[in-house]
């Protein structure tokens, strides 16, 4: 069982030419108003190529218009959401630009997602079989708890250091680094990482070679449109391509990464073969609108290429 305990949003989406800077302001004709959230992201992407009922997603919402949509939306993608609880803070939105290239700048309101905590999921829920999913948008002692519990009764941690929070320390990423079977970072998140724990400040394949080997876990790095590369302990490397495509939107295309490689890994794939199936995943999320738009059915990810 594939179990996502993180962030839940909304997310409101304007189309400019250009991301403004600090005191400019974009224009856009208009907006459109999408399910997100990394954690329901990655529900999403994983329950779009797993077994049916192989996903369940562990969040909280708001007792709002919000809340309702975000959550039948993601049952109607066969997450199962009974660990999903209602309280009394907003349901956590995020406010996203795209521009003309299909690149994003985002900034979330945390809302309900601030009160997740780790006994939403009770023991019965955890057994040696049970693949926990991270990321760093609900509170991170919530999921380290969490992550104990699941690595205590035999199952496995996969932890998405994303987005990295202004005030990660050492000891903290010491210890996300000390509960994940797999650690799974951008390339800027890679050398930020590296660097709060005394390894290199540059280069994120360094970065990531560095983190496998001090945390004993798999590392993997994604690098957009350069593809993949997963870093073992025993120093072993495994890259993948990623498809040559002309992104609309790249929201949502780490999160379908992180869900589809989780898929594989639960499934009992290879390194190689989940980290390629997740590239390929990842770069058809890019060709629609919104975080989900265009996150892959099982089916989408047996074409073996696409423009």
């Amino acid at each position: 069982m594939i179990l996502v305990f993180g962030s839940i949003n909304m997310d409101l989406v304007a189309r400019v030419a250009a991301i403004p800077h600090a005191g400019e302001t974009a224009l856009a004709p208009g907006y459109a108003t999408l399910c997100g959230g990394k954690g329901a992201n990655q529900a999403v992407a994983a329950a779009r190529v797993a077994t049916p009922g192989r996903v369940a997603m562990a969040g909280r919402v708001g007792a709002d218009g919000l809340g309702r949509v975000a959550r039948d939306n993601l049952q109607a993608n066969g997450v199962d959401v009974s660990l999903v609880a209602v309280g009394v803070e907003p349901t956590g939105c995020a406010f996203i630009t795209v521009d003309a290239q299909g690149e994003n700048a985002i900034t979330v309101a945390s809302g309900a997602n601030g009160a997740a905590t780790a006994a939403l999921v009770p023991d019965a829920a955890i057994t040696a079989d049970t693949v926990l999913v991270l990321q760093m948008e609900v509170p991170t002692t919530e999921a380290l708890a969490l992550a104990r519990r699941v690595r205590d009764a035999g199952g496995r941690v996969v932890w998405n250091l994303a987005p990295v929070p202004p005030d990660l320390t050492t000891s903290l990423l010491r210890e996300v680094l000390a509960v994940s079977d797999v650690f799974i970072a951008n390339e800027h998140e890679a050398v930020a990482a590296a660097s709060i724990i005394g390894g290199p400040s540059t280069g994120w394949s360094a970065c990531g070679g560095f983190l496998a080997r001090f945390g004993s876990t798999v590392c993997i790095i994604t690098a957009g449109a350069k593809g993949a590369v997963a870093f073992t302990p025993e120093g072993e490397l495994v890259q993948a391509a990623a498809p040559a495509i002309h992104p609309v939107d790249t929201t949502g295309a780490g999160d379908t990464f992180v869900g589809i490689l989780t898929v594989g890994l639960d499934e009992g794939r290879s390194l190689p073969e989940s980290l390629e199936r997740a590239c390929r995943g990842a770069a058809l999320a890019c060709l629609a609108p919104g975080a989900q738009g265009g996150m892959p059915r099982r089916a989408d990810l047996e074409v073996p290429a696409f423009i």
